[in-house]
């Protein structure tokens, strides 16, 4: 899970965070309810997670439960793995 964490980070990062200080964006920080991510920037997630990981993401799953943070991005996207 760690390297799924690791993926994500530099794509947040490069994609919505250009500049920012890398250790201020943990694995607990808000993304979504945190204002960082928009839903055009969470549809680019989306798309960044399927193609990177080869997952689907369902329309109901790409929401606050599964993508406001770090961790929670983790744990979904290893859990779709597994199922697969």
């Amino acid at each position: 899970m760690e390297d799924i964490a690791k993926a994500v980070h530099q794509f947040i990062l490069a994609e919505f965070l250009p500049g920012e200080d890398p250790s201020e964006l943990t694995e607990r920080t808000p993304l979504i309810t945190g204002g960082i991510l928009d839903s055009i920037s969470t549809l680019k997630l989306v798309v960044f997670l399927e193609d990177r990981f080869h997952i689907t993401v369902e329309a109901h799953e790409a929401g606050v439960e599964h993508l406001d943070s770090i961790r929670d991005i983790s744990a979904f996207v290893a859990g779709k793995r597994k199922a697969a």
